[in-house]
């Protein structure tokens, strides 16, 4: 295992009728930034029941945060931000609502000229704006680390930012909230939460033996919880295993120690740029080629990954390894998500070529565990999920 640091102070308050902690956990006079997405809390009660609890707390309402945050539309909340003086952010909404709130917290305190730079020139945010979410969408984490996402749709990218001022204060985990949620952003919410485990712990064996039975724990019980979820997302015990399940597959716990990959993001986040398509399901496009692709350096936590996870026991290490890409890739399918880009559009000759140019202007000349993938490696990969 190797040498790390640890730590994540975000506060978790989990379960059911904790969006009445607000009134508690909120300071009283903050001036806060209520923001949230396309409306649908206003349509499932999960608005009224933020508003109730702020009581008389000074509240400016930004609501359209689209599915992937747009550079444009945060730059529109951060205007606010500055002109109505808020001090507190409360981010109500999935991952892309809080990886918004997370932009906007560190561009609140930003002082250089242009804030995209922070994306584009890796800044290390160590001091933001307060803020706190109370998750609607489990999937990808972000309520409980310090990791955003951001879409530029002038310029079809989509970036990457983060650092340790970036962790929301605290974050409120219901999940009655699924309810509501359709089956389709289920779907997505299992597969991201899954593919954000496997970036974490398909790489080679560190000897990190906790580490590997706590990944591989998530995906076993993503995998059990799944169907439950589905079929009827008002299972109080499915939604809560599902969500915690999202939490822990990315609050940094399981990559501590060991070597981590995260190739699959940096492609599958070009083809939301490119194509808009739903950023789990990029993933799962990218992943199983990219597992075929890299066979020799991860045949052996793949045929770990298939006899621990999916039950594989039977033939040779590399025989039990490319079962288990079957089987991750039948996962997908069986959630209802298609994973080959062709699926998605009929534009995609030259996608791995683009890919690669884009890979090769930002010097990204060497992505994975082993710091190996090239622009070039990343083109046949993207090739081999047409």
């Amino acid at each position: 295992m190797n040498n790390f640091q640890y730590q994540n102070p975000t506060k978790i308050l989990f379960g059911k009728g904790q969006i009445a902690s607000l009134d508690k956990e909120l300071p009283r006079d903050a001036n806060i930034l209520l923001l949230y997405g396309g409306g649908s809390i206003k349509r499932n009660g999960i608005y009224e029941q933020v508003t109730a609890t702020l009581g008389d707390r000074k509240v400016v309402e930004f609501g359209g945060i689209p599915a992937n945050p747009e550079y444009a539309k945060l730059m529109e909340a951060l205007k606010v931000i500055r002109e109505l003086d808020i001090t507190y952010i409360l981010a109500v909404g999935g991952g892309s609502v809080i990886d918004g709130a997370k932009f906007l917290s560190a561009a609140a305190r930003y002082t250089g000229d242009d804030p995209w730079k922070i994306l584009t020139d890796n800044i290390s945010v160590k001091e933001g704006l307060p803020f706190a979410t109370v998750l609607t969408l489990p999937a990808t984490g972000s309520e409980m680390n310090s990791g955003s996402v951001i879409t530029r749709a002038e310029t079809k990218e989509k970036l990457a930012m983060g650092g340790p001022g970036l962790f929301p204060v605290f974050s409120i985990l219901d999940p009655e909230v699924i309810h509501s949620i359709p089956q389709r952003q289920l779907a997505n919410g299992i597969t991201d939460a899954f593919t954000h485990v496997l970036e974490q712990y398909m790489t080679y064996p560190t000897g990190a033996l906790l580490q590997d039975r706590l990944a591989e724990s998530i995906l076993q019980t993503l995998i059990e919880v799944a169907p439950k979820v589905l079929e009827d997302p008002t299972d109080y015990t499915a939604a809560s295993n599902f969500m915690w399940s999202c939490t822990m597959a990315l609050n940094g716990l399981i990559s501590k120690g060991v070597p981590t990959d995260w190739a699959v993001h940096a492609m599958g986040h070009e083809l939301t740029a490119l194509y808009g398509i739903d950023h789990a399901r990029t993933l799962a496009i990218v992943a199983p080629s990219h597992y075929t692709y890299n066979f020799e350096a991860k045949r052996e936590k793949l045929a770990q990954y298939g006899e621990r996870v999916w039950n594989i026991t039977e033939g040779s290490t590399e025989e039990r390894a490319r079962a288990a890409i079957v089987r991750t890739e039948d996962f997908f399918h069986q959630l209802g998500i298609d994973t080959k880009l062709s699926d998605y559009t009929d534009d995609y000759e030259g996608t791995g070529e683009e890919v690669a140019r884009r890979f090769t202007e930002r010097g990204w000349k060497g992505l994975g565990e082993h710091r190996s993938l090239t622009p070039s490696d990343a083109e046949q990969i993207v090739k081999m999920a047409y």
